[in-house]
């Protein structure tokens, strides 16, 4: 084979790993394919998330990586309590990442439907945070009853009234760290970015509960 050929032959495998790695989401340097980026909210406080975009520790963006309504519970006649948050919170509403390597920073634009209020923030996301979602950590499923090697893949991002967020990292099995805390500002744009003055109505159960007893600013 002569020098030419072989520096071909170079170009196309090097070539071929970057498709594949492309195909398969695996643009990164992470044990895992994707990671997944889930919401959630206080009970009866619900959310809009208009826009939610990741950009990744190789400064490359992802656009609306999640929208949509944020996980929450409503229970009818008052039952359930929205005051702080829950000790073990859940994965949230939310996508795969595909193609992103570990987060940087994460903006979020969400409608607050209980005051109502529009809210931006910008979270930068802690290199404790990153270091703990490459970690593998020996862990026990409830679910199937095995032990399993795990991984925090896992970002859940909690919005409260008053413009707060609060994320945590968390694995299949693994039990959820709280890593970060911020309190975003009001967009003066509104809801949906100015185009409309309208906001989304809130539930029959969430309206009854805020009437009764108010929003339990402080509590988050």
């Amino acid at each position: 084979m002569n020098k030419t050929r072989f520096l071909l032959n170079i170009c196309l495998l090097s070539l071929l790993s970057v498709l594949t790695g492309c195909a398969n989401g695996r643009g990164h340097s992470l044990p895992y394919d994707a990671w997944f980026l889930g919401f959630g909210a206080p009970s009866y406080m619900e959310v809009w998330i208009e826009t939610a975009d990741v950009t990744d520790i190789q400064g490359r963006v992802f656009r609306q990586a999640m929208s949509g309504t944020a996980a929450i519970q409503t229970p009818p006649d008052n039952r359930g309590n929205p005051r702080g948050w829950p000790k073990r919170p859940g994965i949230g509403a939310g996508k795969l990442v595909l193609g992103a390597d570990l987060p940087r920073v994460i903006y979020v634009n969400w409608q607050s439907l209980v005051e109502p209020q529009t809210y931006e923030a910008y979270i930068e996301i802690p290199e404790e945070a990153r270091q703990l979602m490459l970690k593998p950590e020996r862990s026990y499923c409830n679910l199937d009853g095995k032990w399993i090697t795990d991984y925090r893949d896992f970002l859940t991002i909690g919005l409260a009234p008053g413009g707060i967020a609060k994320v945590w990292v968390r694995g299949q099995c693994t039990a959820p760290i709280e890593v970060t805390r911020v309190v975003g500002r009001v967009d003066p744009r509104g809801p949906w970015q100015g185009e409309s003055p309208q906001y989304d109505e809130l539930s029959e159960e969430s309206k009854a509960y805020v009437e009764k007893f108010g929003v339990p600013y402080g509590s988050w």
